[in-house]
C-alpha cells in the first residue's frame, strides 16, 4: 500500500494515507516498518495534528476527512466523533441512539479507516473494553487501552 507519511506513535507506526485535500485512512503498521516523511503539505499537516495529539490529548484534529463508508457506517462514525474526549460509550448505547443493533455499530466501529481522529476507541463493551481493529485480544486492545489511557489526562 502507498502511504504519503509514515508516522511513530508512542504505541507504533501509522501509515497516513491521504489526497491532496483529504486523510483518506490511518493504518496500524508492523514494527518492521520505518517512518517516512510526509510527501505533501497535507500530509505534513495530518502528522503534526497527530503528534500534537500525542502530546496532547486535548489537541482538536481540524483535517478533511473522506472515510467513504456505507450510509450507516457513516452515521457510526460520527456518533464516535460526538464522544467526548476522556468518555466511552457501549456499543449498545450508540445502537440505541442510533436505532441499530450493537453488532452493527461494532462492525462500522470495525470498518472505520481513520482510527485516532474517528475516535473508535472510545466505543466499547458494557462489560469491558470490548474489540478494536476486528481483533479482540493482542497489541490491537494495548493500542485501545493507551489511546483511553491518553485520554484520561
Amino acid at each position: 500500500m502507498d502511504y504519503q507519511a509514515k508516522l511513530s506513535a508512542p504505541f507504533g507506526l501509522l501509515g497516513i494515507r491521504c489526497s491532496d485535500a483529504a486523510l483518506l485512512g490511518i493504518d496500524f503498521l508492523p514494527a518492521t516498518e520505518k517512518p517516512q516523511p510526509p510527501d505533501s503539505a497535507f500530509a505534513e499537516s495530518v502528522c503534526r495534528q497527530l503528534q500534537h495529539y500525542f502530546e496532547n490529548p486535548d489537541a482538536g484534529f481540524s483535517i478533511p476527512l473522506e472515510a467513504g463508508g456505507t450510509p450507516h457506517q457513516n452515521k457510526v462514525w460520527q456518533a464516535m466523533l460526538d464522544i467526548p474526549r476522556g468518555q466511552t460509550r457501549s456499543y449498545g448505547e450508540l445502537a440505541s441512539e442510533l436505532h441499530s443493533s450493537a453488532q452493527a455499530v461494532g462492525q462500522a466501529c470495525g470498518a472505520n479507516p481513520i482510527p485516532v481522529i474517528i475516535p473508535c476507541h472510545r466505543v466499547v463493551s458494557k462489560s469491558g473494553l470490548g474489540g478494536f481493529m476486528k481483533h479482540g485480544s493482542g497489541a490491537p486492545l494495548d493500542i485501545k487501552r493507551w489511546l483511553l489511557a491518553h485520554e484520561q489526562r
